[in-house]
C-alpha cells in the first residue's frame, strides 16, 4: 500500500524528528517554556491553515464519506486552535492580542502556502498526501514522547493530546483514506503523492526546528 511504501522511504527523515532537540527536551521536561510559547503561538497560526487545506479537500472530493472526513477534521483543527487559547494559552501566559500581533514565521508560512498551492494545483490524492503526515507524524511522536516522557512532565497535556485514542483513529482514517485514493491513482499522480509526503515531512522537522531556534523573519 502507498502508506507502508512511503513510511519506508521517509522512515530516515522521522527518525530525525523523533529524535531532534525540540522533541528530546520536551519529552525531558526541559524545553524552555519561551520556545514552547512560540511553538503555540506558531502552532496557532498553521492550524487556521491546515484547517482551510483540509476544508478545501472536501470542497474537492467526490465520494461523501470523504467530504464528511476531510469537513470534520477542519472542524477538529480549529477546536484544537480554539483550544489553545483556552488551555495553553493561559497557562503559558499567552495572549490573544500577542498571537494576533505575531506573524507566522518564515517556516509556519511556507508550510501552509505549500498545503494550500497543493490544494489547489493538484489532484485530491496528492493534496491528501501533503497532509498527511501533519497526522501521522505527530501521532507516532507523541506516542514516542509519552513512553519516554518525565515525571509531572509539564508538557503532558500536549503530549496527551496526541499519544491518545482519539487522536489515532483520526490518524487511522486518513492514512486509509489516502490508501484508498492512491490505489485509483496513475503510476505519475503516486509518484506525486510520495513527493508531496517527503516535502511535507520535511516541513515538520522545519517547523519544530523554527521552533526551537526561536526563528522570526530575518528582515
Amino acid at each position: 500500500m502507498f502508506s507502508d511504501a512511503t513510511w519506508d522511504r521517509n522512515a530516515a527523515l522521522y527518525e530525525t524528528i523523533r529524535t531532534m532537540p525540540f522533541n528530546r527536551e520536551l519529552a525531558e521536561g526541559r524545553l524552555p517554556p519561551a520556545l514552547f510559547r512560540h511553538y503555540m503561538i506558531q502552532d496557532s497560526h498553521y492550524l487556521v491553515g491546515f484547517a482551510q487545506a483540509l476544508a478545501l479537500a472536501g470542497a474537492k472530493a467526490d465520494d461523501p464519506a470523504h467530504i464528511q472526513q476531510f469537513t470534520e477534521s477542519a472542524t477538529a483543527a480549529i477546536a484544537v486552535e480554539r483550544g489553545l487559547h483556552a488551555d495553553f494559552f493561559k497557562r503559558f501566559g499567552v495572549s490573544s492580542g500577542e498571537v494576533a500581533a505575531t506573524p507566522a514565521s518564515p517556516v509556519a508560512h511556507h508550510y501552509v502556502s505549500f498545503l494550500l498551492a497543493t490544494g489547489f494545483r493538484e489532484p485530491l490524492a496528492v493534496h491528501v498526501a501533503a497532509m498527511l503526515p501533519c497526522f501521522w507524524i505527530y501521532r507516532e511522536v507523541g506516542r514516542d514522547i509519552l513512553e519516554r516522557s518525565a515525571p509531572n512532565n509539564p508538557y503532558r497535556a500536549w503530549i496527551d493530546t496526541y499519544a491518545g485514542e482519539e487522536f489515532a483513529r483520526t490518524v487511522d482514517a486518513m492514512i486509509a483514506t489516502t490508501d484508498a485514493l492512491a490505489a485509483g491513482a496513475s503510476p505519475a499522480v503516486v509518484d506525486a503523492m510520495h513527493a508531496a509526503f517527503t516535502c511535507a515531512t520535511r516541513l515538520e522537522w522545519m517547523f519544530w526546528d523554527s521552533a526551537y531556534r526561536d526563528a522570526v523573519w530575518p528582515v
